[in-house]
């Protein structure tokens, strides 16, 4: 099977890519390159194109014979998408339909996407479940779940099969070492704790210290970049038995505050981590976290590197590597 996954040059999309080869699949890799890395790329090949063209993503799949595809390319800035939310609706919603046309025209059932928690917006309960209300609260997550309700009408339309993989909080790096997560600008939370562990920036900023939660520091659910490329094959893998749609949210289901993130990496590292209190960022909820049950029961998978410390430690294996 020639797997299309549309910006695997990325951090999870190369993830995906080599677990996608372990399972005897053929990736394909199209990237614009633009967030996503060349160096990313190792299994399969990489076509440089990028889908606000039309034709691009029609003749990849011609060429290659695609029978599925992953789609994690998307802007996902969430600050950014504030200030220029066209931007965000022009690649990540318009671009997206004209890759699910070429699928249409050539007969490709299947799609994984990549979609977020962020389409629930301000939660109104934690954990928070697939049923929870989705009233993203940023253009980043409103483009998201535009992208969701295209796809239920593709599949009504045009029997198009697929799975919305909402995202908490991805994090580490590849468990053998052989890729990782390099963003620029960098603004997740464990590498940028590692890097000023390290000294290769300033002191880490605490955004908040006045939440209602345990520490006063807000709380979120963190999954292994390898479990996330796992659950994609899993879903490839219920769409291809039949299942119409899927719409699952994916994390750990256990939440973890700043201040435990930075006590890990500075177990994990042996070093300490320079840190500044400073006020909260709008639009940051006290928690995050997955209630993740669904996706156990329908794909029967369950996170391998659930433990924060795990997570850690592959992450900062992988910025603290040689040059």
């Amino acid at each position: 099977m020639s797997i299309l996954i549309v910006g695997g040059a990325g951090y999870i999309g190369s993830q995906t890519a080599k677990l996608c080869a372990q399972a005897g699949l053929a990736p394909v890799v199209l990237d614009n390159l633009v967030f996503g890395h060349r160096w990313a790329v190792k299994w399969g090949p990489l076509v440089e194109g990028d889908l606000a063209d039309p034709a691009v993503p029609a003749r990849v799949i011609q060429e290659y014979k695609v029978t599925a595809v992953i789609h994690f390319a998307a802007y996902a800035y969430v600050g950014e998408s504030m200030t220029d939310p066209g931007k965000y609706f022009r690649n990540n919603v318009a671009s997206t339909l004209n890759l699910l046309d070429a699928m249409v025209k050539h007969g490709v059932r299947d799609i994984v996407f990549s979609s977020t928690c962020a389409t629930y917006g301000e939660p109104q309960r934690v954990p928070i479940d697939e049923d929870h209300p989705q009233s993203p609260v940023n253009p980043y997550g409103e483009s998201k779940l535009a992208v969701e309700k295209i796809l239920h009408w593709y599949q009504v339309a045009h029997q198009i099969r697929y799975a919305a993989l909402r995202y908490f909080n991805a994090a580490g790096a590849d468990p053998d070492g052989e890729i990782g997560e390099e963003h620029d600008p960098e603004t997740h939370l464990i590498p940028l704790a590692i890097k000023a562990a390290l000294g290769k920036r300033g002191a880490l900023d605490i955004y908040g210290t006045d939440y209602p939660t345990p520490d006063g520091t807000a709380i979120r659910d963190y999954i292994h970049v390898a479990d996330l490329g796992d659950v994609h094959l899993a879903a490839l893998r219920r769409l291809e038995s039949g299942t119409p749609s899927l719409r699952l949210n994916l994390g750990t289901g256990r939440g973890h505050s700043v201040r435990e993130v930075i006590r890990s990496v500075e177990k994990v590292s042996g070093r300490q981590v320079p840190t500044r209190e400073v006020g909260r960022r709008a639009g940051d909820p006290p928690a995050l976290v997955a209630d993740a049950r669904k996706a156990a029961e329908v794909l029967d998978w369950r996170p391998r590197y659930a433990e924060l410390d795990t997570i850690v430690s592959h992450a900062f294996r992988w910025h603290s590597r040689p040059a």
